[in-house]
């Protein structure tokens, strides 16, 4: 994976909470240190994300993406 956002944490999905539009999702990037991201409901499905399924907590200015290998 390449991207241009200069923050990427490595983690484990230890959550995700459904909307109708958008999901929360949280991931832990080291023990007791959690990252949360709102999605939409479509991407979450698109990376196939679910509990215990490594994803990265992608940070770039004031927004926190998702992403996967």
């Amino acid at each position: 994976m390449e991207i241009s956002a200069r923050n990427a944490l490595k983690g484990t999905v230890k959550a995700i909470v459904p909307g109708s539009v958008n999901s929360e999702v949280t991931i832990e990037v080291a023990p007791g240190v959690e990252v949360t991201a709102i999605i939409t409901k479509a991407s979450c499905e698109k990376l196939g994300l679910s509990e215990g399924k490594e994803a990265y907590a992608v940070i770039k200015s004031s927004d926190v993406m998702v992403a996967i290998d």
